[in-house]
């Protein structure tokens, strides 16, 4: 078949999409920032879903994977806007927590390069007797990580919904010569 520039081309991007997305997943739950959890798990679900269409051939699971890359294209803008603080958006909101933790982004915690200082053990604190020092300066804000992080996704996401449309076309155009012969 014709299509397989296309397809493969579609598998191999769903798949780095998938190892993205699930190295950010594991970065989520180390901040335990439960809004992002839910929807890298759902995206993960939508990858696989559209990879299974891709390889055999079920046009209906890649529109969806399609459909659900504009969606994730959105989702990432907000990300980058709360990390950036965009539009009244705050970091230190429990927006993403859903109010059940008082972590932030891992990066946040965790970013090499910044200062820490040691806290009391006493009290919610950051895991470790650490946090950053407030006004410290890194060689890159972890807010920019985050923001980099949803940058790549959109891009990724971008190209998997061009990609998603040209594999459905390919498949329905198959599908019509083959009902036509």
């Amino acid at each position: 078949m014709g299509s397989c520039s296309g397809r493969c081309a579609l598998i191999v991007l769903c798949t780095f999409q998938l190892v993205t997305a699930l190295e950010r997943q594991v970065f989520d739950f180390l901040g335990y920032q439960w809004v992002p959890i839910l929807a890298n798990f759902a995206h993960i679900v939508v990858i696989i879903l559209g990879l299974f269409g891709t390889i055999q051939y079920r046009p209906r699971y890649v529109v969806v994977y399609t459909v659900w890359t504009a969606i994730w294209v959105t989702w990432n803008i907000f990300i980058i806007c709360f990390y950036l603080e965009v539009g009244g958006l705050s970091q230190d909101s429990e927006l993403l927590t859903f109010s059940l933790s008082q972590h932030r982004s891992w990066w946040h915690e965790h970013w090499p390069g910044c200062l820490h200082e040691e806290v009391p053990a006493a009290g919610l604190g950051a895991p470790h007797g650490q946090a950053l020092v407030s006004g410290a300066i890194c060689a890159l804000e972890p807010s920019s990580v985050e923001a980099l992080h949803s940058g790549l996704q959109i891009l990724i996401a971008l190209l998997g919904f061009v990609c998603g449309c040209y594999v459905v076309s390919v498949f329905t155009e198959e599908e019509d010569s083959c009902l036509h012969k």
